[in-house]
């Protein structure tokens, strides 16, 4: 049958606004029970009700033009006679990192083999949400969009009002992924009180999913519940230069249980402030978990299993309804992130995460833009680019086919990859791929000196990051075409690329970052090691300059390039070079109490007292130790 036979796209008849909450009902009779279930997609995301139970929530992070609905059972919640919907619309409104801003729309349809039971239309009943406060438009960080305040205190008999029928051209597409799952409270591994109506609580780890809360308020009060990963000042950082880690809770006098469905928090600690006293029965999370089934590997070395397990654990932590590079302040699907967690995970995970990765993939090559590059993140509002990133996506292409077999995402995606060979193409110049430029493009290869790039001032020139990089992209391209039977249209570039490129930045047997300085890359050199830009007697002191660190050294996301390039030209020689280097790095975190490997060697110090503590990016050691044999498959 086809979906959405009847339904149409709906809103409050007062119309749509920013940061808005919206509550929808209907209703339907049933003479037995019988399989039923429920086809839903909104802007921007939902929590579904059935017969006063919690039945479902979470949109799929996606576009207009790939809109993802949820088909979802809810015969479990039925009953015989009446039965009632309730669904809590939310819409963002204001384009973020991982939001794209469209109008508002709710559309839903409910079926039984053959037969609709509901759908939306004029007549579905709907009002502002008299609970949550719309319009509000606190940004937790301008990555990961707003948070809220909530008033169980808010009206009890606020009248429902029909619907309005909007336009929304959109194409739906059934969500290719399955839901994540919300499991039971995480326990509290300690609550510590303090004075004035002050509470500390510790979850023992880095804990990813709904924020709620089971407490006894003898009067109606304010509470703020604040989240973070680190209590490094003695409660966690809630304000941090702009970007608000907490919400607001209004409490109402007696039993306060409340769970809100939509924001998904990472973290380890939350730190609750009362106006007046308050018993807590718990505050904490329901973890909203992608399911995995993790690979049996035997590890030898007791700290190589320790660092590997937290490896896995800090990827299926980055794992929502798409891959994020931090659950604590972004959540957001970065084109290199996602190709460092891919890449692990097809070591890390039974079925390689295929269906996962292979959605991911997708969503990222539904991007449009006006130029052919890749935009910062996926779904995206901002202009904001990231070129190199653009060129990770043919690279990760490639690894998914090769690991997993299955060529039609390539074949698929193909255009897309043409299109950024041809953007890249056109920016040449003289034989080298240049910097783009302008105030939207940010020219970042990694967090260390010379490669972060954030100047906006940049001009159109050529280094050796980029054009590396271009070349790695067109290797993968050239063995993507042979994998699913394309010719490859871009051999004598490649050629002149690579000839160039060794030409502009060779300097006494090593590579320079920019033609004609002593800008020396620990990144860029390990790339032209990879790229066969660098002969093997260059290849060969570039590594020993790698090993005695003379060059500026990579961010622990980026040393997945220095050691594939010393592991590809001495693998014998330098294998426990790399394996000690991970064991150090790593070990520090472990060391710290940490159950997940952070965004930088600095931990939650770094940017400004803002560093990821959870981070996928850094998750390499899982590849690296499948590639020297450390973990085994059983």
């Amino acid at each position: 049958m086809k979906v959405f036979k009847k339904a149409e796209w709906i809103w409050l008849s007062s119309g749509e606004g920013p940061d808005q909450y919206v509550d929808f009902c209907d209703s339907f009779n049933l003479d037995k029970i019988k399989n039923v279930f429920i086809s839903v997609s909104v802007d921007s995301d939902y929590t579904l009700f059935v017969n006063g139970e919690y039945a479902a929530s979470g949109q799929y992070g996606d576009f207009e033009h790939y809109k993802i609905y949820d088909k979802i059972d809810i015969t479990g919640f039925l009953k015989e006679g009446e039965n009632k919907l309730y669904i809590l619309a939310y819409h963002c409104g204001v384009s973020t990192q991982r939001y794209r801003q469209a109008s508002a729309g709710l559309i839903y349809e409910v079926s039984s083999q053959n037969e609709i039971l509901a759908s939306s239309s004029a007549e579905t009943l709907s009002r502002e949400n008299p609970n949550y406060k719309s319009g509000k438009q606190l940004f937790v960080t301008k990555q990961l969009g707003f948070t809220f305040e909530y008033d169980a205190n808010g009206k009890k008999n606020l009248p429902y009002e029909k619907s309005v029928v909007v336009n929304k051209n959109c194409s739906l597409y059934e969500r290719p992924i399955k839901k994540a799952q919300i499991k039971m409270r995480k326990p509290c591994k300690q609550i510590t009180e303090y004075e004035r109506n002050h509470y500390l609580i510790d979850l023992g780890g880095e804990t990813v999913g709904l924020a709620t809360l089971d407490i006894f308020s003898e009067t109606n009060q304010e509470i703020t519940v604040a989240w973070g990963e680190h209590i490094k000042d003695g409660g966690v950082r809630k304000t941090i230069d702009g970007r608000n880690f907490f919400f607001t809770y209004h409490a109402k006098k007696g039993e306060n249980r409340f769970t809100d469905y939509m924001l998904r928090l990472g973290c380890r600690y939350l730190e609750v402030f009362s106006q007046n006293p308050i018993k807590v029965n718990y505050v904490g999370i329901l973890p909203q978990v992608y399911e995995t089934d993790e690979a049996d590997v035997e590890i030898e070395n007791e700290l190589d299993r320790k660092i590997y397990d937290t490896c896995v654990n800090t990827l299926n932590l980055c794992m929502m309804e798409h891959y994020v590079d931090c659950p604590w302040r972004e959540q957001a699907l970065y084109t290199f992130d996602s190709r460092n967690q891919m890449l692990c995970g097809y070591y890390a995970f039974k079925d390689k995460n295929r269906e996962y990765a292979r959605a991911n993939l997708k969503l990222i090559g539904k991007d449009t833009r006006e130029d052919r590059l890749l935009s910062i993140c996926y779904p995206c509002g901002v202009e904001l680019a990231i070129p190199s990133f653009s060129l990770y996506y043919l690279v990760s292409v490639k690894e998914y086919t090769y690991y997993t077999g299955d060529t039609s995402l390539a074949l698929e995606v193909y255009d897309k990859l043409i299109d950024i060979c041809e953007e890249f193409k056109d920016n040449m110049k003289d034989g080298l791929a240049q910097k783009f430029t302008g105030e939207n493009m940010w020219n970042f290869y990694d967090w260390s000196p010379l490669l972060e790039n954030v100047d906006p001032q940049e001009t159109a020139e050529p280094d050796l990051v980029v054009n590396c990089l271009f070349i790695m992209a067109l290797d993968a391209l050239k063995d993507l075409c042979s994998m699913i039977g394309k010719d490859f249209l871009y051999e004598e570039l490649v050629k002149t690329l690579r000839e160039e490129t060794k030409k502009a930045f060779a300097k006494n047997g090593l590579f320079t970052l920019r033609p004609l300085t002593d800008e020396f890359s620990s990144l860029a050199n390990a790339l032209a090691v990879l790229t066969n830009v660098a002969s093997k007697a260059e290849a060969d002191r570039i590594c020993e300059k790698l090993v005695k660190k003379e060059f500026i050294e990579s961010s622990l996301s980026m040393k997945i390039f220095e050691y594939e390039a010393l592991l590809y030209t001495d693998s014998t020689k330098y294998s426990e070079f790399v394996l000690d280097e991970i064991r150090k790095n790593y070990k520090v975190m472990l060391e710290s109490g940490s159950d997940t490997v952070w965004e930088t060697k600095l931990g939650e110090s770094d940017f400004d007292n803002a560093g990821s503590l959870c981070h996928g990016w850094s998750a390499v050691p899982v590849y690296i130790y499948h590639k020297l044999g450390i973990a085994k498959q059983k």
